[in-house]
């Protein structure tokens, strides 16, 4: 099951850290920054309720969580909830209600500061992924829809390499030397084309930052 959810997610612009037990996902907190945690509570090494009210704790915001569980007694769901869920699914379900829950709960205000983000003409959709120029839509991958988010979210700010590669690649992805480059590549010509008036500069072996220039 954890598996089918990552590959659904993954294939609709998700970038996901998929594991199985507690001990791995306090490690995955304490290294890495996420929008939002899917817990199944049945876990091998340890209570879910109790590693979502850890989560909270550690992270430096409310780290908003879907709880996915088999109990479906009312009691075992107001315990979710009140244990910091901000939504409760029950097995059985479909993958299309898993992820149309998770898009809500990242859509509730203060759950992600911005929905909308622009610089100049460009527009980015946090919500539907969904980069445009004007009218213009542009064709991005998942993986180039994730650098244009960070960089757009620092927008005139150098953007370290480090944390591009942790935005685009899962922990357990093995990263080439050049595999970043090739999606700055990809992104600088797709925003030439549609004449975005944006571009990204590389500040070698330090990272990148996006920055306006003049038509």
């Amino acid at each position: 099951m954890r598996e089918m959810i990552s590959d659904h997610l993954i294939e609709r612009g998700f970038t996901v850290d998929a594991v199985g037990c507690a001990e791995d996902a306090h490690a995955a907190l304490a290294v890495a920054s996420y929008d939002a945690l899917v817990l199944d509570l049945g876990l091998p090494d340890g209570d879910g309720m109790e590693l979502l009210r850890e989560a909270r704790t550690r992270t430096a915001r409310q780290l908003p969580a879907l709880i996915i569980t088999a109990r479906d007694a009312l009691d075992d769901r107001a315990r979710g909830l009140n244990a910091g869920a901000d939504d409760y699914i029950v097995k059985p379900f479909e993958l299309v209600e898993l992820e149309a829950r998770l898009r809500a709960v990242l859509r509730r205000p203060g759950v992600r500061e911005d929905i909308i983000l622009a610089y100049g003409a460009l527009t980015f959709d946090t919500v539907t992924r969904e980069a445009s120029v004007g009218s213009t839509v542009l064709d991005l991958s998942r993986r180039e829809a994730a650098l244009l988010e960070e960089l757009l979210r620092r927008a005139g700010r150098i953007v370290v390499k480090d944390t591009l590669e942790d935005q685009l690649y899962a922990l357990d992805h093995s990263v080439t030397d050049n595999a970043l480059e090739a999606v700055v590549s990809r992104v600088r010509k797709k925003l030439a084309a549609a004449r975005a008036e944006v571009r990204i500069e590389t500040k070698r072996g330090v990272g990148y930052r996006l920055f306006a220039v003049e038509g």
